[in-house]
């Protein structure tokens, strides 16, 4: 190092070697130095030409830079009035340029240490006894650039700039120290900005290196579990290390990017590349989110540029203002400061003074200028962030200093006055267990454990219509506050640019509105979806819903889907159609059975009643009616009552009719076999035989439907899913076995009729009903084979009037073909319903033997 640094910084490689001397600087007791990045020696602007501004006579000023000197001038004049801190001791200052630079930055560094005379290496005389500390490192680069050589001599160094963890390796650094709060929740506070306006398609910016990384990591990871997407990242070399190249390039990537919204982390340093890169030619409307280390105004002053960063939101650290600072601003003047040559060299930049070299007289500006009036892209009269943390810093140092000389004076074991001033090593162990009150009232510790996250005021950027502009607090982020009270932000505030933040749609596929879900795109990312129309049953009824969600039971989706509405509460009613007509003929054919007992009965004593049982016949008859009767059990509201009767009265009464017209078809028969001399089955054809035939087969059925009722009876149940929008009330089964058991009991007796009338059907008798009653069992078993598959496929009311339909069809097939012949007879044909027509032919004499004519005669 001794051989090195006295070679780098020859004369002769800065022809103006003389102008980086401390020449602003106060005198006193002890010393402090500060370091700030004031302005820069040679700047390449956006054709890659280098702009070497003279150091002789620097004009490229970082403007608003310098409030961090006054920042500092500020707290040591306030310090020195304060009788209570240091009292009898007076601090003094050393003000020093940071350049944009490794070797300038650590020129200026070993000039600190070295003091007026030649820059070797080590301490002078004339300095070693009133340095204290160094306050410096607006940026962690220059940090780390001074650490470097600081280190070597324990020399306290206090950074003002944004907290880095690495600065924190008391390994590496043990000498440093960071005033900025901790800065590990700045991208929740960004993220939680998006997701309140629901942009989830954003570009982001950052310096390559660490600390960009960092961010990009930290980002990536929130806004992946927030499901938001990184449309482009752009990593823009730090400043030493630009390129005219890279200046050309990545400016118009962003600008041509899909993204409409773009975040920017980095410091005024690491992204000067930013403010002298080519602006474009029209201004390019991106909604810029920029964190707090990056100052938006600070840029070649252009109106096309102003209005590009027009509505930019900023998150700055959230500080108090220190009282007295802006009066102290407004008095600030070269005049009352003559010998700081920064300060008039500043003057004539910010106010586009005669540049005079020597001296700044009152005529050379006007006698009226202040710092207030100056733009706000040259000058804030707020107090930034790091003025803030620099005026800590300051207090700082003293109150460590005036804890060690506090110390001292009591231990009485000092005798020279002079060996009060301590070593600046020895500021490390108050240093580190620094706890105050500034000014404002805000506590200031070094502990890393009780140094609280930076909380964040959210600054909109806005351009008034004169052009100026201005910056405005419209919310700020507390990571410390309660869940969902840490983002506050007031859009009623809001400077809006040529889009309208709030309904700005930074995304990647618009959002899929209500009714529709999101489908991923393969190999794109979770933002780049398409939209789906959710499947029947379901609903979706906010924007980008990942899955649609069903509806309750008793609910339904309306026609866009983004609702359920509720169910109507349906069954098949007389009031409907369907109903209405089921209804009518049951009613129809009922009545229509009853006229034709009526004339069974009228006509009881004729030949054609009296044969094959008039008993049957009326059995039958009386069956058949409730038969049709039975219907109506199924048609209007069920209930309880009715679920239990509609299946067990429709199989008992059908069964009984079914039995009858087997005793008629058996007694057909036996009517006829027993015709044969000799025959023994004269005896079975009486007709107590055959009714109790009839009992026979209908108790069967009534003890089947006693076990269904008694194991697993119907009962009432709904149906959500047959008719949309609908709630269907119907019946169930209770045991489907114990129904198909019923049903397919009276199908075997069907079945068993239509085969021994199919045999008898050819016997030669006027009044043989064989052949009727082959038709109507026939008509019979057709309807109710077609009926159980259409049965089985039919769902809700349809499978009710599937079932009546079956009932009616059936019943009206057994009524018509058994008794429309007989009633044609009696009705229209009376002669052949006549002893005397019956005796002229000699075959029915011969053949006929009228079952009931014996027993009746």
């Amino acid at each position: 190092m001794a051989l090195f640094l006295p070679s780098l910084f020859k004369k002769e490689n800065f022809p103006c070697f003389e102008q980086i001397k401390p020449r602003v600087h106060r005198n006193g007791d002890l010393l402090v130095g500060g370091f700030f990045p004031l302005y820069l020696m040679a700047v390449k602007d956006f054709t890659g030409a280098e702009n070497p501004y003279k150091a002789c006579n620097p004009h490229q000023w970082l403007h608003k830079h310098y409030q961090q000197v006054l920042a500092l001038m500020f707290a040591v004049e306030e310090i020195n009035r304060d009788p209570w801190l240091l009292p009898n001791t007076t601090l003094g200052y050393h003000i020093y340029n940071s350049y944009h630079s490794d070797a300038r930055t650590l020129e200026s560094s070993l000039r600190w240490l070295s003091g007026w005379g030649q820059t070797i290496p080590n301490y002078s005389c004339e300095r070693q006894d009133k340095s204290m500390a160094v306050i410096g490192g607006a940026t962690s680069a220059l940090s780390v650039q001074m650490g470097t050589l600081l280190e070597c001599y324990r020399f306290p160094q206090i950074s003002y700039g944004p907290f880095d963890p690495a600065l924190s390796d008391k390994a590496q650094f043990p000498s440093l120290y960071q005033m900025a709060p901790q800065e590990y929740s700045l991208h929740l506070g960004i993220v939680q900005l998006l997701l309140h306006f629901g942009w989830t398609w954003v570009g982001l910016v950052v310096p390559d290196d660490m600390r960009g990384e960092k961010f990009l990591w930290d980002m990536g990871e929130e806004m992946r579990r927030n499901k938001a997407c990184v449309a482009f990242t752009e990593k823009i070399p730090v400043s030493e290390r630009r390129h005219a190249e890279s200046q050309v390039d990545f400016m118009p990537r962003i600008v041509a990017s899909s993204a409409k919204v773009i975040i920017i982390h980095g410091d005024t340093d690491s992204l000067m590349i930013l403010r002298y890169s080519q602006p474009p030619a029209i201004p390019f409307f991106k909604v810029w989110i920029i964190t707090s280390h990056w100052d938006v105004t600070m840029r070649p002053h252009s109106i096309i540029d102003a209005y590009s960063f027009h509505g930019a939101l900023i998150f700055s650290h959230q500080t108090r203002e220190i009282p007295g600072f802006k009066a102290f601003l407004r008095t600030v003047t070269p005049a009352k400061y003559p010998g700081d040559i920064f300060l008039k060299s500043f003057w004539v930049s910010a106010f586009d003074c005669p540049d005079v070299s020597e001296k700044l007289e009152q005529e050379d500006c006007s006698l009226n200028t202040s710092l207030e009036m100056l733009p706000l892209h040259y000058f804030d009269m707020t107090m930034s962030s790091l003025s803030y943390f620099l005026y800590n810093a300051v207090y700082a140092v003293a109150w460590a200093l005036h804890g060690i000389l506090q110390s001292r004076l009591e231990m009485g074991s000092v005798r020279d006055e002079g060996c009060l001033v301590p070593q600046p090593w020895q500021l490390h162990s108050s240093l580190r267990n620094i706890n105050f009150n500034n000014t404002a009232g805000d506590q200031v510790v070094w502990d890393e454990e009780k140094n609280p996250m930076a909380k964040y005021d959210v600054m909109n950027f806005g351009m008034l219509p004169n052009d100026v502009e201005v910056l405005v607090k419209v919310g700020q982020f507390d990571p410390q506050a309660p869940l969902g009270q840490g983002f506050t932000i007031c859009e009623k505030k809001l400077y809006q640019n040529w889009v309208n933040l709030e309904t700005l749609q930074a995304v990647c596929t618009e959002n899929c509105g209500s009714g529709f879900r999101k489908v991923a795109q393969e190999g794109e990312p979770v933002c780049c979806f398409n939209c789906v129309q959710c499947p029947d049953g379901e609903i979706s009824n906010q924007r980008d819903m990942d899955n649609c969600v069903k509806c309750p039971e008793d609910q339904y989706p309306n026609k866009e889907k983004d609702q359920c509405l509720q169910k109507v509460i349906t069954f098949l009613s007389v009031q409907e159609p369907l109903g209405w007509t089921l209804t009518c003929m049951a009613l129809s054919f009922s009545l229509l059975t009853v006229l034709i007992l009526v004339i069974f009965v009228k006509h009881k004593e004729t030949p054609i009643v009296k044969a094959n049982n008039r008993v049957l016949s009326y059995t039958l008859l009386i069956s058949l009616t409730f038969c049709f009767l039975c219907s109506l059990l199924f048609i209007s509201r069920p209930t309880t009552a009715t679920c239990l009767l509609q299946q067990t009265t429709f199989a008992v009464v059908f069964t009984v009719a079914v039995s009858s017209i087997l005793a008629k078809t058996i007694m057909v028969v036996l009517a006829f076999k027993s015709t044969r001399p000799g025959s023994r089955m004269r005896i079975w054809v009486k007709p107590k035989v055959f009714n109790s035939l009839v009992l026979l087969c209908s108790m069967i059925q009534v003890i089947l439907c006693g076990i269904w009722l008694g194991t697993s009876p119907p009962f009432l149940g709904t149906d959500t899913q047959s008719e949309p929008g609908h709630i269907i009330l119907e019946c169930k089964a209770g045991s489907v076995t114990a129904f198909y058991c019923v049903l397919g009991y009276m199908g075997i007796l069907a079945l068993g009729t239509f085969m021994v009338a199919f045999l008898v059907r050819n016997l030669p008798d006027t009044f043989n009903e064989a052949k009727f009653i082959t038709f109507s069992m026939l008509i019979f078993c057709s309807v109710w084979i077609s009926f159980l598959p259409t049965y089985q496929s039919s769902k809700g009311k349809a499978m009710v009037a599937v079932e009546v339909f079956a009932i009616l069809a059936s019943s009206a097939g057994l009524l018509g073909c058994i008794f429309s012949p007989k009633c044609y007879v009696i009705l229209v044909k009376p002669d052949r319903n006549t002893i005397e027509w019956l005796r002229n032919k000699a075959d029915f004499r011969a053949r006929n033997l009228a079952p009931e004519a014996p027993s009746e005669a």
